[in-house]
């Protein structure tokens, strides 16, 4: 099997590099290591160190490859163009210093969104001409990952932002050429948003160059919806659950990825409170094990 599974800093409660909740960046590596990956996603920019010679060498110990990372940014926000760029061109350095393949681009939540995470038919809508000026932000950074730093550019969607629901991602994927920018199919963000990722996949299979294994509890996630819970609280209170106990059908996604002879990572983000309940180790290697009792 060419399908290989890796962890990322965010199934340790690692959201925003500057939370002084969050766990020393080294005791991540060790656990994630001890959890059995051997991939690890480069989490938000500057939570890991941006010394190419500090973090090889921490990545080297551990046998550990740099799989991707992502820009969880405001490209909805033309005033935060200055941010958005800052935060692409460090962590496009970041990756290529380290070998890694994937450059995932995320709209992050906007007060204007928020609100009704989850809820298409209640979502406010961007009209074509700030639809039109977002799709060229979304080209702009996808060009220069792919032709700057030889990464591989893709769209995530994700819940709250401008980029979380099935017609948006569709219509998104129909205005921007497949060489440019690929597709990460987030499993859980795809359930909170009311769309099954399995049957989007079989559409796009030949645009998926990345995946983010998250399942997501049926129970908490109706409630978050209707209560307007934010998405940080609502992961908190487990929205996102161990695989293998929520909606996803992974055996079904495991043999569509085969049929397909999908090669490369597959990241598990299980989105917690750093100082949650229970334990982010546990649960990383309880998640590995789920994957590997049904063949990945």
């Amino acid at each position: 099997m060419t399908i290989q599974i890796g962890n990322a800093p965010c199934s340790w409660g690692v959201e925003f590099a500057d939370d002084p909740r969050n766990p020393h960046w080294e005791t991540v590596l060790d656990e994630c290591k001890a959890a059995g990956y051997s991939g690890i996603e480069l989490g938000p920019i500057g939570y890991l160190p941006e010394n190419p010679e500090k973090l090889g060498a921490a990545l080297e110990l551990r046998k550990l490859i740099l799989t991707g990372g992502v820009i969880f940014r405001p490209f909805h926000d033309p005033d935060a163009w200055e941010e958005v760029m800052d935060a692409s061109v460090r962590t496009c350095k970041a990756l290529a210093a380290h070998g890694a393949q994937y450059l995932v681009i995320i709209d992050s939540i906007s007060p204007r969104r928020a609100p009704t995470a989850g809820r298409p038919n209640d979502a406010v809508k961007m009209q074509k001409p700030e639809w039109d000026r977002y799709v060229q932000r979304i080209k702009t950074i996808a060009r220069m990952g792919k032709e700057e730093y030889g990464l591989s550019s893709c769209i995530h969607a994700h819940a709250g932002g401008f980029m979380e629901f099935e017609d948006e991602l569709e219509q998104l994927l129909g205005e921007i050429d497949s060489d440019l920018l690929k597709l990460c199919l987030d499993t859980g963000h795809c359930f909170y948003a009311g769309f099954d990722p399995v049957d989007f996949m079989r559409r796009h299979l030949d645009r998926i160059a990345y995946m983010h294994f998250k399942d997501t509890s049926p129970e908490v996630k109706s409630r978050v919806i209707a209560n307007q819970t934010g998405f940080y609280d609502a992961c908190a209170q487990g929205l996102f659950c161990k695989l293998g106990q929520g909606e996803v059908n992974f055996q079904e996604l495991r043999n569509l990825l085969l049929e397909h002879k999908f090669s490369g990572w597959c990241t598990i983000e299980q989105d917690c409170d750093p100082q949650g309940q229970g334990s982010a180790l546990a649960d990383a290697k309880a998640n590995r094990e789920y994957l590997q009792s049904i063949g990945f």
